[in-house]
């Protein structure tokens, strides 16, 4: 059986000791992966592999790191789900509504690992003073060349603090992730509450949060006794009708056993 590569591995064996030094297309290429640029229709990128050997289209307009997210994306995928040909829709990359979506959910993952690997995370939150809140995690995005969304899906799902992170639009939620300490029978409501901070950030043209501040979980949970319980959260508009919420737990109850 064909062993799945690890990210940070291969990272180790091109010597990346810094964000600036993880190469996608050298690593594919690594991998007999061919990266081309064209035009897509239907989809944001496709492989196809043939024996063991793959072509990974990209589309070449759009924003630069979303296209360097898709790479690593589909890199995933060779390394995932070899001997199958996978075209990405722009909803299947790089946010968190691939939830039961299992190959693209591996891929974002694993993408995610190689674009901010462990190794080198640990080094740059020493240098914000290991501090987690958007502006940390907005930082760490330039530094690590990813976008928002996908910079803080990797933050909050390798546990940095025990925290949630929630996508809304108007309409209501669109998808939302949690770390793993977090026990699984919190979900955030589908609509904002008004007594959420976020909502004045959505609904009323309020600025970002520039920090962390104290709220109640019942603002974002719908349980019997949410109201005795203290979260932080922090809201950033991302696009004209969606923002983006970080929801740092306070309180044990909400751990996991």
């Amino acid at each position: 059986m064909r062993t799945i590569r690890d990210p940070e591995e291969l990272l180790r064996e091109f010597g990346v000791s810094r964000p600036d030094q993880i190469d996608l297309e050298a690593i594919a290429w690594t991998q007999n992966a061919r990266v081309q640029y064209r035009h897509l229709h239907g989809c944001e990128a496709r492989i196809i592999g043939a024996g063991n050997r793959a072509k990974i289209s990209l589309k070449p307009d759009g924003n630069p790191r979303r296209r360097r997210f898709s790479l690593a994306h589909e890199i995933g995928h060779w390394q995932c789900h070899r001997g199958q040909t996978l075209m990405c829709q722009s909803e299947d990359i790089e946010t968190g509504s691939t939830i039961g979506k299992l190959p693209e959910r591996a891929a974002d993952r694993f993408a995610a690992q190689l674009l901010m690997p462990e190794f080198l995370i640990r080094e740059s939150l020493r240098g914000y003073n290991n501090r987690f809140d958007m502006g940390t995690i907005r930082a760490m995005a330039e530094d690590f060349d990813m976008s928002l969304t996908a910079a803080a899906i990797r933050l909050v799902e390798r546990n940095t603090l025990p925290s949630f992170l929630v996508c809304h639009s108007s309409r209501g939620r669109k998808w939302f992730t949690r770390s793993p300490t977090v026990d699984q029978r919190w979900f955030p409501m589908d609509h904002l509450d008004k007594d959420s901070l976020a909502f004045d950030v959505l609904f009323g043209g309020g600025p970002d949060d520039r920090m962390l501040r104290a709220s109640g979980a019942d603002a974002w949970f719908d349980k019997p006794w949410a109201d005795e319980i203290p979260i932080k959260e922090q809201t950033v508009r991302i696009y004209d009708d969606e923002i983006l919420t970080l929801l740092v737990v306070q309180d044990e109850r909400m751990l996991a056993d």
